[in-house]
């Protein structure tokens, strides 16, 4: 294709996009799917058997001081809540996974993410939640929640986050 094809057709495409209506599916569908999702997250936000509750009141992630897999006391105050949550809700599984900031090898930080991970099951299994529960992934340095050359960042980093799902009905 030459230039000019090329760019008549991008022009052709832009304005094509621009031509959409927001209200094509009808005035408002938009708001109401909107609404009803805020209900159903508010809700579940609120009751204490829900995964939203787990992430937003309990936490779901504890961090980690630089190249270490030792849990603080504010990591271990997180995951006693975690790991009574998980005992009072037995239809749940746990995935945890473990993170490094992006300072090291690749591997290096696979590796620790998953001392990080184990760090926290260990610690989960020695409250009380049964082992057969949880699960332990490693994403070391690959899925950073901040992107940055700064400590603020690698702080936020270094993490475990527990995941929580459905027990399999099998």
């Amino acid at each position: 294709m030459t230039f000019l094809t090329k760019a008549a057709l991008l022009g052709l495409i832009v304005v094509t996009a621009g031509c959409t209506r927001p209200d094509r599916f009808g005035a408002g569908a938009d708001d109401a799917a909107a609404n009803a999702a805020a209900q159903t997250d508010q809700a579940g936000a609120n009751d204490p058997t829900s995964p939203l509750f787990f992430n937003q009141t309990i936490g779901d992630r504890v961090l980690f001081t630089v190249d270490t897999s030792t849990l603080t006391a504010q990591g271990k105050t997180i995951l006693d809540g975690q790991a009574r949550w998980l005992q009072t809700n037995a239809d749940y599984l746990a995935i945890i996974e473990g993170h490094a900031d992006e300072q090291g090898t690749r591997e290096y930080n696979i590796g620790l993410g998953f001392r990080r991970a184990n760090a926290v099951r260990e610690y989960l299994v020695s409250q009380g939640v049964p082992s057969a529960r949880l699960r332990v992934t490693s994403y070391g340095k690959e899925r950073p929640i901040q992107v940055c050359s700064e400590e603020s960042c690698y702080a936020a980093n270094r993490r475990a986050v527990t995941v929580i799902s459905i027990a399999s009905l099998s």
